[in-house]
């Protein structure tokens, strides 16, 4: 095993006979006792580890003999969050859980490089000490997350019975239960069918760590949509679309949207190549997306089952002020509107 110091820190080995038939994480845990193996899952599935120089990102993957595996992990971060005021737009809470609408730019979790201001950060201030060590240390009470630049309603639990329940309830994905996910976005194009679905497996991208794409030994991803509104001027034409989670897979509407050819607008990951299509755009439209900072993208309605009463609960947010903003100058251009 190689140990290289640094902002990262890489483990090598070759699997051995114990390895054999075992699955990747508890081979890693076992071989890095530095990592819980909980930690481990979560380094597996955002494109740390490698197996004979190709990025996995299975946990339950069986080792084979001989296979050379690869771990690289940032330094360790600081494993109790403190609790930060941040002020929050609670849409629900109760003594088991609480429903957050959580704002552009706030990070869940802490993670390097974002060690404070998180959501974490702000439940355990709201919430007080007995949220610690729900659900983990690092991430009290999270059961799923928003990227950074997605605004909406997010759901986390205050005692470790929600936790199960809730966690249950996302890891089904809504295939047995009333869980709920739909987001607004707005993408580039006209699509040519009013309502879709798209199936198309996800997994790292083997040219960039930081992106996810669509790939046939992938993990298996689902998108339903269905168009909400289309607006289009000359030389461009911009959609509102309903997004609904059959499965919860990292960036998955932004690879999924871009897949179909329709990136969300202003999507600086996915989307550099329509850049350009900016400029066709009159204003205040143009200066709109131009300013925007962050992808389109708004988780709008999240439906569960209480994991205490059995209650089947529904929550909505508004579009924050940076899209209400756009979708308000996107109106005049409303391609149902009589002429």
């Amino acid at each position: 095993m190689q140990v290289t110091p640094g902002e990262e820190t890489e483990w090598a080995f070759t699997a051995e006979a114990e390895d054999v038939g075992a699955r990747l994480d508890v081979v890693l845990a076992r071989r890095v006792p530095t990592f819980s193996r909980n930690r481990i899952k979560d380094l597996i599935l955002t494109g740390a580890v490698a197996i004979n120089g190709k990025p996995v990102d299975e946990p339950k993957l069986k080792v084979k003999a001989g296979d050379e595996l690869v771990l690289v992990a940032p330094e360790p971060v600081d494993a109790d969050p403190e609790p930060e005021y941040t002020p929050l737009d609670i849409l629900y809470e109760d003594e088991h859980l609480i429903v957050v609408d959580k704002p552009v730019g706030m990070v869940v979790h802490p993670a390097p490089g974002s060690l404070n201001g998180t959501l974490v950060n702000a439940l355990l201030y709201h919430c007080g000490d007995s949220l610690r060590g729900i659900g983990g240390v690092k991430r009290p009470g999270i059961v799923h997350r928003l990227d950074k630049d997605t605004s909406g309603v997010m759901v986390a639990a205050k005692t470790d019975q929600a936790h199960q329940h809730l966690a249950a309830q996302f890891a089904d994905h809504g295939r047995t239960g009333p869980l709920h996910r739909a987001y607004t976005a707005f993408a580039w194009g006209r699509t040519q069918q009013a309502r879709g679905m798209v199936d198309a497996p996800l997994g790292r991208d083997p040219a960039n760590r930081l992106k996810q794409a669509v790939r046939k030994d992938g993990r298996e991803a689902i998108t339903h949509y269905a168009v909400e509104a289309r607006y289009g001027g000359e030389g461009w034409d911009i959609t509102r679309i309903q997004c609904v989670l059959e499965t919860g897979r990292t960036h998955q509407i932004r690879v999924h949207m871009g897949h179909i050819g329709h990136p969300l607008v202003a999507d600086q990951l996915y989307a550099p190549g329509f850049a350009t299509k900016v400029n066709r755009l009159p204003e205040p439209l143009r200066t709109d997306i131009a300013t925007l900072g962050r992808q389109a993208l708004h988780a709008a309605e999240l439906g569960f089952e209480h994991p205490v009463t059995g209650e089947e609960m529904h929550f909505e947010a508004p579009l924050p002020p940076d899209l209400a903003n756009l979708e308000a100058h996107l109106a005049p251009f409303d391609l149902a509107r009589p002429s």
